[in-house]
């Protein structure tokens, strides 16, 4: 008998454009890719890192051991080597970035909620399938294993028909009234604040879990309507009390009330001004015979009523483990935590799984379209105060 011969992963040179946070977080997803799925069937090679502010293309290069460290991230783009790009700049640079790395042939990772509208994420969409790529969007909750075990519940009937249920995304880094004006906070380049900082991830968790949104009615709010302009680069949530102070364009809270196309009901709130809640994301769903509900903060966690009882049904906390989604490829065991981080890992191999086999895998942009097209119909039920209908 003939032994099977194991091919050995497809080697896929990736590079980063931008180096903040979340392309550092992006950088060392790639690194992680072969540690926690050694047997592929693509091994990442970062070859290239680019940012426009002076020298930190060239220290994250070093730390990274990427080849290549530029400012302009064109020259990303003219390297026929390069197969593939992570996108994680300011919003309003999204969709130029984005279909432009797609019209030079590579594959595009890029973070959401990709551009400032429905139009712009169309724009990225419509360049990947006129070019033939595979793209990957970063709705990192949706992989939380965890969350993979309550679709799935959800997917077999466990709960019966869904009724109704609650999204909440509650953060506190715009809570300081003295947090610096940076892009964030400005429409050109944030675009609808809180929705697309954060509604964005509630509508893909929404449809993911759910199904699809048939209508919606939003109400929204700016809190905290002035901040200090920052006196130089920025990364994060920095402080700036002495700058000149600016006025707040976009939402720092979102309401939504939304009927699913399955006929259940749905509440989703965001902010981002919530004091004393950091990172509180999460959601609860309720069905005709059982609940399931899930905090991002305890995320190796599910809590479940099943059964027949209906009334008075008992709560279960259930310790996810292997079995689950793609928590084997980190722990052994249930029970042992993951974090944010390892998300990112899954969605890294999740895309370059999509680019080997050319089947699309995880978020992509097209669920990127379908967030933002709720997102506009948020922003117009509060301009027209009035439920409005996705087509």
């Amino acid at each position: 008998m003939l032994e099977e011969v194991q091919q050995d992963p497809t080697p896929v040179r990736v590079a980063v454009i931008g180096m903040g946070w979340m392309g550092r977080v992006h950088a060392q997803a790639y690194t992680r890719v072969p540690h926690h799925y050694p047997e592929g069937p693509a091994v990442p090679v970062l070859a290239a890192v680019a940012d426009d502010v002076p020298g930190r293309a060239q220290v994250f290069a070093s730390r990274f051991g990427a080849g290549t460290a530029v400012t302009d991230w064109r020259e990303i783009l003219e390297d026929p080597s390069i197969d593939a790009v992570s996108v994680t700049v300011p919003n309003f640079l999204h969709r130029e970035i984005g279909v432009a790395v797609l019209d030079a042939g590579k594959h595009l990772w890029i973070e959401k909620p990709v551009g400032l509208t429905e139009a712009d994420a169309a724009a990225v969409a419509g360049a990947a399938a006129r070019n033939d790529r595979r793209t990957a969007v970063g709705f990192n909750y949706r992989n939380a294993p965890a969350v993979e075990a309550a679709r799935a519940i959800i997917a077999d009937g466990g709960l019966g028909t869904v009724t109704h249920a609650r999204f909440r995304l509650f953060s506190d880094y715009a809570a300081h009234p003295d947090g610096a004006l940076t892009w964030r906070y400005q429409r050109a380049c944030g675009g609808n604040g809180v929705l697309g900082d954060l509604g964005s991830h509630g509508v893909d968790l929404v449809t993911h879990l759910l199904g699809d949104i048939d209508a919606l009615v939003a109400d929204t709010a700016v809190f905290i309507p002035e901040r200090a302009e920052p006196t130089g680069a920025t990364s994060g949530h920095q402080l700036a009390a002495s700058g000149v102070r600016g006025p707040v364009e976009n939402e720092d809270y979102l309401s939504a009330q939304l009927r699913l196309a399955s006929g259940a009901r749905c509440v989703l709130e965001a902010s981002r001004v919530a004091v004393g809640e950091q990172n509180s994301y999460g959601f609860e769903v309720h069905g005709t015979a059982g609940m399931v509900r899930w905090d991002y903060r305890r995320m190796g966690e599910l809590e479940t009523a099943l059964g027949s009882a209906y009334q008075d049904q008992a709560v279960s906390t259930v310790h996810v483990g292997p079995g689950s989604g793609d928590y084997a490829a980190f722990q052994p065991g249930a029970a042992n935590p993951m974090g944010y981080d390892d998300l990112k890992v899954i969605e890294a191999q999740r895309f370059l799984r999509s680019i080997v086999t050319g089947v699309p895998e995880g978020a992509t942009v097209e669920d990127a379209v379908r967030s933002a097209r709720a997102l506009d119909a948020m922003t117009r039920s509060v301009d027209e105060a009035r439920w409005v209908t996705l087509g």
